[in-house]
């Protein structure tokens, strides 16, 4: 006799429902003019529901535009994974792809483009750069996860070592970009390289 699957439970939906709904909002929104334009009120305005409601899910203003900036960097990472995913047999190549997926996709978004065209001042910048610690914790977290699944028997401090270099020089090079993204990869690959083998347990 076959079980009917889990259901989310509602609140869980309902909230979830209600944070994308929120971040669709802010995205409209800075389609049209920056982020230090841009009031909790016109974000709940965008999105159906009231200020109250807005700042009950996320504290303040500056808590709302990390977990947007997470949230857009959700899209990234999921590329970034089945690069890595796809080179499992060769981790110099997982490195490189994973790295080169992320500042392709990073170069060639309109958001990306619009969130890193502002002066630092008032603008989302700066929870990716200088306010950006919640950012990096959570892509480096997601980053060592894909790294630990795909080589098990790499010691987990230099997987997580391996992670937060990646994630933080890609942060580098989308903010400052000196090269095309395949120049950049390799690059970076290539000073990476010893570490990779070493930490891996490939060389």
């Amino acid at each position: 006799m076959s079980t009917a699957p889990e259901r989310e439970p509602y609140a869980v939906a309902a909230r979830q429902l209600l944070r994308e709904t929120l971040f669709n909002a802010a995205r409209d929104e800075l389609q049209q003019r920056s982020w230090s334009e841009i009031t909790m009120a016109d974000v709940a305005a965008a999105a159906g529901v009231s200020r109250q409601t807005l700042y009950k899910e996320f504290g303040s203003r500056d808590e709302f535009a990390q977990a947007f900036v997470i949230q857009e960097g959700e899209r990234f990472l999921d590329g970034v994974e089945a690069a890595v995913r796809e080179h499992l047999d060769d981790p110099r190549a997982a490195i490189n792809a994973a790295l080169e997926t992320f500042l392709r996709a990073a170069g060639e978004d309109p958001l990306v483009r619009i969130l890193l065209s502002d002066d630092g001042a008032g603008g989302m910048l700066p929870f990716v750069t200088t306010q950006g610690v919640p950012v990096v914790h959570w892509a480096t977290a997601r980053l060592a996860a894909v790294i630990e699944d795909g080589w098990p028997q790499a010691p987990v401090e230099s997987v997580r070592l391996l992670a937060e270099s990646l994630v933080r020089l890609a942060i580098s090079y989308i903010t400052a970009p000196s090269g095309s993204p395949e120049t950049t990869a390799a690059a970076t690959g290539e000073l990476l390289e010893p570490f990779v083998d070493r930490a891996l347990g490939t060389g």
